[in-house]
């Protein structure tokens, strides 16, 4: 079994559990699917901060060569298996926690969701950028992808004083 089946296997166990507690406990399913969001959060994050320095590395390498073919081994199920679930159920089950805490007014939550929106900006940079990497076609530099592998950290300070300091 491929691992990119593994991983849709394993998304799709994940989101019925999800919608189980959702349906289930009703109200009482908010602190749990807030857990599985911060799970998922957490989770999509690592890969948005490591993919970046694969690239770092795999820059360095000959096209074609057999340290070229491993980092591509590495980044594409890194995306699909682990970040691109990731980011789904973070979006799905933070959307389901907005509506049931009636943030929908909030400031603070449009500012959040400006952050979240560009770390999924980033995050569709860096899936063509695998494909490019996949094809032998990168013509960025080093150092272009340890600047881009500083966004997600900033975009993440953001995201994170946003929904704890709630500063407006």
């Amino acid at each position: 079994m491929s691992p990119s089946t593994r991983a849709g296997i394993a998304f799709t166990i994940f989101a019925a559990a999800a919608l189980v507690l959702m349906f289930w406990f009703g109200d009482g399913a908010y602190l749990w699917v807030k857990a599985i969001h911060v799970i998922a959060i957490i989770a999509w994050m690592a890969g948005l901060l490591y993919l970046p320095r694969l690239f770092v590395y795999h820059a360095e390498t000959r096209p074609g060569s057999e340290q070229s073919e491993t980092f591509k081994i590495m980044e594409r199920p890194l995306l699909r298996a682990i970040m691109t679930p990731a980011m789904i159920i973070s979006w799905v089950l933070g959307l389901w926690l907005v509506w049931q805490g009636g943030w929908l007014t909030a400031i603070w939550l449009h500012l959040k969701l400006a952050g979240v929106i560009a770390l999924s900006g980033v995050h569709g940079y860096l899936a063509a950028s695998v494909r490019a990497f996949a094809e032998d076609r990168n013509e960025k530099s080093t150092r272009h992808w340890r600047i881009i592998n500083e966004a997600p950290t900033v975009l993440m300070i953001a995201i994170v004083v946003f929904v704890i300091v709630k500063p407006f």
